[in-house]
């Protein structure tokens, strides 16, 4: 496969995965994305904005919560976002430690 292809079908995937966590998943918290697989929308995000950054392009975390949520970030808590319980929330502290501040370090 060249690599023109390969970053065609790469784009694709990631599109399909950003479709199915946006519109087919709305019921899926990010919290609970993080405690069980270590990222979460906000993640994609982030990396959608580093990614962004690292080709010249600025762009701030609220920016590229946008560009991946389609709308901000608080628009997104309103319509989408539960609260979570104490027990997610200590759960979510060590997974965040453990995938977001360790990658950063």
């Amino acid at each position: 496969m060249d690599d023109q292809t390969r970053l065609e079908i790469e784009a694709a995937a990631f599109r399909r995965l950003q479709k199915h966590l946006m519109e087919d998943r709305l019921d899926v918290q990010n919290i609970d994305m993080m405690n069980l697989a270590g990222f979460c929308r906000n993640c994609l995000a982030r990396w959608y904005q580093e990614a962004a950054v690292e080709r010249g392009i600025e762009m701030d975390k609220e920016e590229g919560r946008v560009a991946f949520y389609g709308m901000s970030t608080a628009e997104w808590k309103e319509k989408y976002q539960s609260n979570a319980s104490p027990a997610k929330q200590a759960e979510f502290e060590v997974a965040f430690a453990e995938n977001v501040l360790k990658e950063k370090s």
